[in-house]
């Protein structure tokens, strides 16, 4: 059996994730971030305005909050993702709705894509990086250990 890795970047010691979810979608993102409480609050967590100020509410954890999508969130957590700030996305699109900001959420899977960040945009691939999360966070997996 392989061991579950660390991830490349740190926020004091703790990874860092970013969560993202259009407003169809933030239910099924606050019922994951339910679900997977014990890793979240293990992981220094950055969310655009609306989904963080619901999951900072409806959680308990503390939350780095940046823009709306629509204002610009997408882009800020986007340039993190390019300075390395970044481990980990979930993204909980509704593509069956129109965006104005499509061109950002293009933008912000793109730069995921070029960088090599692990990046979930449904509820499936969710629940699979967030599973891996924990596996890590029970194995006391840090980035130090594994890149060393």
């Amino acid at each position: 059996m392989t061991e579950p890795i660390g991830l490349p970047n740190e926020h004091n010691g703790r990874a860092v994730l970013a969560l993202v979810a259009h407003d169809e979608k933030k239910d099924d993102l606050i019922r994951l971030a339910r679900q997977y409480r014990s890793t979240l609050v293990r992981c220094h967590l950055i969310a655009t305005s609306h989904t963080g100020s619901q999951l900072a509410e409806e959680l308990g954890v503390p939350v780095e909050c940046v823009r709306s999508g629509p204002e610009g969130g997408d882009i800020q957590i986007g340039a993190r993702i390019v300075a390395g700030d970044v481990d980990a996305v979930v993204f909980l699109r509704d593509p069956l709705t129109s965006h104005p900001h499509e061109p950002d959420i293009q933008a912000l899977m793109k730069v995921c894509d070029v960088h090599g960040v692990p990046l979930a945009t449904n509820g499936a691939s969710a629940e699979l990086l967030l599973r891996s999360l924990s596996q890590a966070a029970y194995w006391g997996r840090d980035a130090a250990a594994i890149h060393s």
